[in-house]
């Protein structure tokens, strides 16, 4: 009898599977929504190789065969996931900002009492969001960006020894790993209180700890297809840790002995860390950990990948590359040549080449929400179920020639005051719009800015041959190059 059971649901099973899927993807069709045609088990990846791709080109994709059947929105297939596209900028601004209430979350996975250290701002819910941000709303005001801003400073020299090391080498120069290390001791700093000195030091648990957050080994890979496949009641009740034992007690265990080691022996520093202190009647260990490690991870990344695209642009325009070390150069003198936080937020080509940069290479393609109740849009028989995931497609509006002609082009005067005023609102969204907008926007536009003044001050940056044109980007979390970025050093004469 066991046998003849056994025999039945492996008979069984393989028609339950197809039915079930047959099911799944009948999401978009019985909605009568366009849609990319899936086929299991990838969904519209349509195969294992463009899975391993960026999921934003899936995206763009599906955005441009949208625009051009005149639709305002489509879906597409995340294994068995049905994914909705909004297309339109009205529908995206009610999406992100006018009918918030609707689509409160990012719909990411958090477990803080199983897996403490994804607790952070970026993936908290509802009121619990709510109630983080607002707390860390006034750590990332201009005042506390001045009082961040000299760690930024000290940190330069490190990266000028850096630079001068590669320089002198006459080899290709990986801008992006000596940018990381920048960027790695300066958040080390802010975020921990802990002075890391990777460009001298690149091997230390810190750096080590920070890298595997952006490696998608095969274990990685499993836990994402399963975190996207299953329920979030499903995923919190298997237990499953995104984020391994060893990573969450050096995270812990760095907050957890700092805080005490501040307190114990009254040091105060002007730090992100000091802020969380402050607040730490109100907060855990573990959410301060949290935070702490989601600040790490975010600014870490984003501000390097934004600083080698910007070089990787400015190696192609030399004109502009020159008109923006004059302005540095400009600034220095004036102040004695010192680099100063009211001289860099003074220097407009520079927040233009920034704000260029984030067009045409946006950290995040594409920006998660979820629908959290029944949304029926005004005017249109549009309905978002309870449930349906989003992803805003923000690298494929960034790069509509709708928005901005020519968008291949690197121009930084689409950012001069008069382009702003007459732009589209929500064609431009390198850190999200509404409530949920990146709150350490201000912070990582200072860095990469220190950074770039450091760089360009000192050298001639041209683009060496190793760097493949045009660039294809990786699969990952934050937008990055294969084969990285690799330039020329020339020393400038001072």
């Amino acid at each position: 009898m066991d046998i003849c059971i056994l025999i039945y649901i492996l008979l069984g099973l393989p028609l339950f599977v197809y039915l079930y899927q047959k099911w799944k993807y009948s999401f978009w069709r019985t909605r009568n929504v366009f849609h990319l045609e899936p086929k299991f088990p990838y969904g519209s990846a349509q195969s294992e190789l463009k899975l391993n791709g960026a999921m934003t080109s899936i995206v763009e994709d599906l955005y441009h065969k949208v625009k051009a059947r005149g639709l305002k929105y489509g879906g597409y297939f995340e294994f068995l996931t049905p994914m909705f596209v909004p297309v339109d900028l009205e529908l995206i601004r009610c999406i992100m900002m006018k009918d918030f209430p609707h689509f409160t979350n990012h719909g990411t996975y958090v477990n803080e009492e199983v897996d403490p250290l994804t607790g952070h701002l970026f993936n908290l819910e509802d009121e619990k969001w709510k109630i983080i941000r607002a707390k860390l709303t006034p750590t990332f005001t201009s005042g506390k960006m001045k009082m961040m801003f000299q760690t930024m400073v000290e940190c330069t020299e490190g990266l000028q020894e850096l630079l001068k090391k590669s320089a002198a080498s006459k080899e290709p120069v990986d801008i992006k790993s000596n940018l990381s290390c920048f960027t790695t001791d300066v958040i080390g700093s802010v975020a921990f209180g802990v002075d890391i000195n990777s460009m001298k030091n690149p091997d230390s648990d810190f750096r080590k700890f920070g890298n595997r957050i952006f490696v998608h080994t095969t274990l990685v890979r499993l836990k994402f297809i399963f975190l996207s496949i299953w329920p979030q009641w499903m995923i919190k009740k298997s237990g499953i840790k995104l984020f391994s034992k060893d990573m969450e007690d050096f995270y812990l265990n760095l907050i957890g002995d700092t805080v005490e080691y501040r307190e114990k022996n009254n040091i105060i520093r002007k730090d992100f860390l000091q802020l969380l202190i402050e607040l730490k009647d109100s907060l855990t260990i573990k959410e301060m950990a949290a935070q702490s490690f989601a600040f790490y991870a975010a600014g870490f990344e984003t501000s390097s990948t934004t600083m080698s695209f910007a070089l990787l642009e400015l190696s192609q325009r030399q004109d502009i590359q020159d008109q923006l070390r004059e302005e540095i150069l400009e600034a220095f003198k004036k102040d004695g040549d010192t680099m100063t936080y009211d001289s860099i937020m003074g220097m407009e080509l520079l927040e233009k080449v920034i704000s260029e940069t984030l067009r045409k290479h946006p950290p995040a393609g594409i920006l998660p929400r979820i629908c959290n109740k029944t949304y029926k849009h005004p005017n249109s028989d549009l309905v978002i179920e309870a449930g349906t995931r989003i992803n805003v497609p923000v690298y494929a509006i960034h790069r509509d020639p709708d928005y901005y002609p020519d968008p291949e082009t690197f121009d930084p005067e689409r950012f001069s005051e008069e382009n702003k005023a007459n732009r589209t609102p929500f064609s431009y969204m390198p850190f999200g719009e509404g409530p949920r907008t990146c709150i350490g926007m201000r912070f990582g536009k200072l860095q990469a800015k220190v950074g770039l003044c450091c760089v360009l001050r000192n050298y001639k940056v041209t683009l060496n041959e190793k760097t493949k044109l045009p660039i294809t980007y990786r699969s990952g979390f934050v937008s990055a190059v294969e084969g990285g970025l690799w330039v020329n050093l020339e020393p400038l004469k001072m």
